[in-house]
């Protein structure tokens, strides 16, 4: 009984996504169709969000003021046919998404939230730490467009285990020389930060653990596991 309320829930929550999306892009739509025409007609598409803002906040309560309808906006210019918009995605996630600088980048960060299911919370951590411009970096123009358009393929080691590695999430104070036993101890408190910023397919095994090499034993400070 319990899977199939659920089930029940999981369907309510995507079918209630999916019609905010589509009713974002329509209104997004409906924008930039009054944007469209002469000069007078520009200028008066200047003024509509805020009056339109204000008109739909009076009907239908929060979530339509000027900045939101200005991301509706950017959606339908992002992706004008609405049959190509993911439901895997939320509007939060979209709304992320549609901050990014150029279209090669947002294409990036889409492919990647839709393939590795990232939570809204995920997708603006990896965006923060530059993930798109870090791959970019060490990658010809022919790559950069494989990224965008099929994510981030794993074909060697190297495309596993990521270089370098942003480690702001451990809240270690800047300076110039960091003691190991503080480094080893900050990881461990934000493991799962940790094995995200490592690569995909990394488990932890353990800290200060016991290798013995021949009849010596040895601790190692982390020890981790590639399951792929």
């Amino acid at each position: 009984m319990t899977t199939l309320w659920g089930e029940a829930k999981s369907k309510a929550i995507a079918a209630v996504n999916t019609e905010l999306l589509d009713a974002n892009w329509q209104t997004g739509k409906y924008i930039v169709e009054y944007e469209q025409g002469d000069k007078q007609r520009a200028e008066y598409g200047k003024r509509l969000l805020v009056n339109l803002a204000k008109d739909l906040t009076a009907r239908n309560g929060k979530g339509f003021n000027r900045t939101n309808l200005t991301y509706m906006r950017k959606l339908y210019l992002a992706f004008p046919k609405c049959g190509t918009l993911s439901h895997k995605l939320t509007w939060s996630h979209y709304y992320e998404l549609l901050k990014c600088d150029n279209t090669l980048e947002m294409q990036f960060y889409y492919k990647e939230s839709i393939k590795e299911c990232w939570k809204v919370r995920e997708l603006k951590r990896q965006m923060k730490s530059c993930l798109f411009q870090r791959l970019a970096l060490s990658t010809d123009k022919a790559g950069v467009l494989a990224l965008a358009n099929e994510g981030h393929q794993v074909q060697t080691p190297q495309d596993i285990i990521r270089d370098p590695f942003v480690l702001e999430f451990a809240g270690l104070p800047k300076q110039k020389r960091y003691k190991e036993s503080d480094l080893e101890k900050a990881l461990k408190d934000h493991m799962e930060q940790f094995l995200l910023e490592m690569g995909r397919g990394f488990a932890f095994v353990g800290r200060q653990y016991s290798m013995q090499i021949g009849s010596r034993q040895f601790k190692v400070d982390l020890v981790f596991y590639h399951c792929i």
